[in-house]
């Protein structure tokens, strides 16, 4: 061998025990299935962590004790020092000398708890609190939201990243076959049956495949990345995922367009939104009536007084009750301000659900048909991938025969592999498309993934 075939060799050899040691990296790697990856996002990803807590949030407005239906009771308590120089002079019918303290000290002290309840406010507080169990309402529908575009956007990194790892598998594949073939030319150099430039050749293609090998394994590494991120994870990324796609949509087009209409997402919350703006102008309309309220205290009083007094020391205790109504007959027309623009905005948002409406309906139909399309190109690919298997095995048993060049060699083989990449772009394309279909009809998370 001249000395750059045997430098050519020495590199193979790196090459094979650098694969070596990465294969046996990835056998000790944990697998995370479609379930799991599920599973981890819903527990550890920050955007559904905030959802959440948004939730619990409105958990607690739609409380009673949020309401205005609940009494209010208030303690109040005080007192009041005094030093005094007082000089009382009486009326003289009364025939009494004149009373002079210098330094007269007295106090006073009182509490009481004071009960407030509103009988009656214009039924105001009432749809205050429908209106804020449909913001609760609201706001699990946002959630849900929030966990059908992260699950959306899971898939998105994790088909990537079983394609990337189905990539690197075909690179592998391709980077052994160009190994032979060079290794085989070598011997026919050799024994003077071929000229050096298949040699070159071949050997300008072992370089090209490490090459495109070292770059798409960096590229599935920088998924997994992604995927932790998504994930929620902050350690070192050293795993696999699943390959294995299957097909769950079984639902003809016009019971999937029943379920849009019944459970698209964006629509509930658009429904939310009319209630709760309805809920909004029954409750300015409240304005217009009296409000009624009890109210209620007991009270304590004590006063000390200064020796200028007639009584030195009294002592009060007490109940008291009353009803109160209030009615603002006219408040310059705001209350009437406020139902007006609550009308409006009730009719904005039956707009806007007609409009969402029709986004929605094209979004469907572009999502189903996107759909069926990659889904036909799916099984053309995998047609292709059969067609070129064929002529690879054929054109490699011509090029052992010595009946073709290993250019024409070379072209089957890229053929090949071009062939099984756009079969796994194809059927990672058709699963996203259907995710998309699901997650339009509203039945993304009824879905065995």
């Amino acid at each position: 061998m001249t000395n750059k075939i045997q430098k050519i060799m020495k590199y193979i050899k790196f090459i094979y025990i650098t694969l070596l040691f990465v294969g046996a990296v990835e056998a000790q790697e944990e697998t995370i299935s479609k379930a799991e990856a599920v599973q981890m996002a819903l527990e550890n990803n920050y955007g559904i962590k905030i959802a959440d807590n948004n939730l619990k949030i409105s958990e607690n407005n739609k409380s009673i004790y949020n309401s205005g239906f609940l009494p209010t009771l208030t303690g109040n308590a005080g007192a009041t020092y005094n030093l005094d120089n007082s000089e009382v002079t009486f009326l003289p019918r009364l025939m009494l000398d004149p009373i002079t303290a210098n330094g007269a000290e007295s106090s006073r002290y009182n509490a009481s708890m004071n009960l407030n309840y509103t009988l009656f406010d214009g039924l105001g507080r009432r749809y205050n609190y429908k209106q804020l169990k449909e913001q609760y309402n609201l706001t699990e529908l946002q959630a849900r939201e929030t966990i059908e575009n992260t699950l959306l956007q899971l898939f998105g990194v994790y088909y990537n990243v079983a394609k990337l790892s189905e990539d690197v598998s075909l690179m592998n594949q391709s980077l052994k076959i160009s190994k032979d073939r060079l290794e085989r030319v070598q011997y026919q150099f050799e024994y003077g049956q071929i000229n050096k430039l298949a040699v070159l050749n071949a050997e300008v293609d072992v370089n090209n495949d490490s090459i495109n090998l070292l770059n798409t394994q960096q590229l599935l590494a920088n998924s997994k990345r992604d995927l932790y991120v998504v994930l929620g994870k902050t350690e070192v990324p050293n795993f696999s995922v699943d390959t294995l796609v299957t097909f769950s949509l079984q639902s003809d087009k016009t019971t999937l367009f029943e379920k849009v209409k019944a459970n698209n997402v964006t629509l509930q919350q658009l429904e939310k939104n009319i209630l709760i703006s309805d809920f909004q102008l029954k409750s300015n309309k409240s304005g217009y009536l009296p409000s009624i309220g009890l109210t209620g205290t007991y009270g304590w009083n004590k006063n000390n007084n200064n020796s200028t007094s007639q009584v030195t020391t009294s002592v009060n205790t007490g109940l008291s009750g009353g009803i109160n109504l209030t009615w603002n007959i006219f408040d310059g027309g705001s209350t009437r301000t406020r139902v007006q623009n609550a009308k409006i905005n009730v009719d904005t948002q039956r707009l806007q659900k007609q409009q969402v409406e029709l986004e929605v309906n094209r979004d469907f139909n572009n999502a189903y048909d996107d759909y069926l399309n990659k889904l036909f190109i799916l099984q053309t690919q995998e047609k292709n991938v059969q067609t070129n298997t064929d002529n690879f095995n054929r054109t490699e048993e011509r090029f052992k025969l010595g009946q073709i060049t290993s250019i024409e060699f070379r072209q089957a083989q890229l053929n090949l592999i071009n062939a099984k990449n756009a079969k796994n772009s194809a059927k990672y394309d058709a699963k996203l498309a259907e995710l998309e279909v699901l997650q339009v009809s509203g039945d993304l998370l009824n879905t065995d993934f």
